[in-house]
């Protein structure tokens, strides 16, 4: 019931992300949002999350975990009645910045839990292995109840569905899950806000390079920005007594490997899942509710890599299914890049992205292990929440550089494209083209699949490197194996 009760809520954060794709259409015409403006309901939350999540680790160790996932839950779900009931853009993007805070509070804390609550060995591999599959499957499942909740009821319903999640989460907590160790300490705020301001100018750069080009005074002045601001992250980091970031956790080849790959691997699953959702419902032509389901074995075959990574794990070590797994999602990326306007949901969707996801369970489970082996207690929940803000800085970062590729690839197609759409146009084709600057089917198809060919070579690069730092970077001893396997192992670093 203890690791049930983690998970659900793991599940409700992660799931937030790509639950709220399906409904952006609806969103769109509801609150008067521009066709820009639209991609920051999703970067509201993903960057707040992502840039609060050290500080939420950190608040975990020093004031008592369980209290502080509560409070994070709680938050949440303060956050989506908020946004549910939304009048106008503003108020959902500060709903929606609310969530990520909420989101960085509990999911850090959450996986520091499971470290506290199972014995290392055979019992703390299943439940890590739980925890990785629904971090990594978590996105499939948001696109299926997404698409039910906007088919069946309304767009406001995918935050509303939080609510009684949430709060059925914080009543079963102080039954099942017992509080930590609280440990004396301060919070590093500067830190904290460093990294947040750094990582947003830095996506921010990339989100306005696909818009206005790599020329662009506020491109080139977010890109300056974002590296004098982390640059002093650094820096306070240095000199902090009890820094937000325990910068000796990179000293330790292992852990700075799976953070850098697991970097990589983020930045691959968010493209994967957002450049799908596009082709299947403007390409193929499905319903959100179809493009929901579409996405279901995702869930499913990242659940079998993640339960054949957690039980062999104690007998090969976690490398094999480090460098396995990345492979195989480069091999599911390189074969979407095939993709055109005949393809078919059945014929170049469902193979690919089989492939891709049996090769991300197996990551998952491997880096979250990786990360926290050989962890001091008071060190757990910072190390959580370095795991965390690893995955969604890399998801935010990443999908805005495929973004970037979208468009520089979107553009030249549409150069192609529109003078042969002008030659057989109809007048009044002609005049829509010059009101809103859109081509109409199947000119629009394949200026869009040209895009998402484009971002994914650039996603299966970002898993050749993970591949690479895997093979070369992480090294496994025969100390690890037996603590795999329910041993002692050496202590603590």
């Amino acid at each position: 019931m203890a690791l049930f009760v983690i998970a659900s809520c793991q599940l409700m954060v992660v799931l937030d992300i790509t639950i709220v794709n399906i409904a952006l259409p609806h969103i769109q015409s509801s609150l008067d949002f521009s066709t820009t403006s639209l991609s920051w309901v999703v970067n509201a939350y993903t960057l707040t999350f992502g840039g609060l999540l050290l500080l939420g680790g950190r608040a975990g160790d020093i004031l008592g975990r369980r209290r502080v996932f509560v409070f994070g839950v709680l938050l949440f779900v303060l956050a989506s009645l908020l946004g549910g009931f939304a009048q106008n853009s503003g108020q959902l993007l500060g709903a929606r910045a609310l969530q990520g805070v909420g989101g960085a509070i509990a999911s850090p804390t959450s996986l520091a839990l499971i470290s506290t609550t199972f014995r290392e060995g055979p019992e703390r591999n299943r439940a890590f292995g739980v925890f990785a599959a629904v971090s990594a499957g978590g996105g499939a499942i948001g696109l299926l109840a997404g698409g039910m909740l906007v088919e069946w009821l309304n767009w406001r319903w995918v935050l509303f569905v939080n609510v009684p999640i949430g709060l059925l989460i914080v009543l079963a907590t102080p039954r099942y899950i017992r509080e930590s160790e609280r440990h004396p300490g301060r919070f590093d705020i500067a830190g904290a806000l460093t990294s947040t301001a750094g990582m947003v100018l830095l996506v921010y750069g990339f989100i306005r390079a696909a818009q206005e080009g790599w020329r662009d005074a506020l491109t080139l002045a977010s890109f300056a920005g974002a590296v004098v601001v982390l640059a002093a992250f650094v820096l306070i980091e240095r000199r902090s007594r009890q820094p937000i970031t325990p910068l000796h956790m990179f000293a330790d080849r292992n852990r700075a490997g799976t953070y850098g790959i697991m970097l990589c691997l983020a930045a691959a699953i968010f493209g994967m899942f957002f450049f799908l959702t596009l082709f299947v419902q403007n390409v193929l032509g499905f319903s959100p509710l179809a493009a929901g389901l579409a996405f279901l074995p995702v869930s499913a075959v990242i659940a079998v890599g993640a339960g054949l990574a957690s039980r062999f794990l104690p007998v090969y070590g976690p490398k094999p299914f480090m460098v396995v797994g990345a492979i195989l999602a480069a091999a599911g990326l390189a074969w979407l890049t095939l993709t055109d306007v005949h393809s078919t949901y059945a014929g170049s969707v469902l193979g690919p992205m089989l492939v891709f996801s049996l090769g991300m369970g197996m990551e998952f489970v491997s880096l979250t292990l990786m990360a926290l082996s050989n962890v001091s207690t008071p060190e757990t929940g910072a190390a959580s929440g370095l795991l965390n803000a690893t995955q969604q800085v890399g998801g935010s970062l990443g999908l805005s550089i495929l973004v970037t590729m979208f468009g520089t690839a979107s553009t030249n197609e549409a150069d192609k494209q529109i003078p042969d759409f002008l030659r057989q146009a109809t007048p009044s084709e002609r005049l829509r083209f010059e009101q809103t600057g859109q081509v109409p089917k199947p000119w629009s198809d394949e200026i869009l699949t040209a895009g998402v060919s484009a971002a994914f070579i650039m996603a299966a690069i970002f898993t050749v490197v993970a591949a690479l730092i895997a093979l070369v970077v992480i090294q496994v001893r025969p100390s690890d194996l037996e603590r795999l396997k329910g041993g002692p192992g050496p202590g603590p670093m």
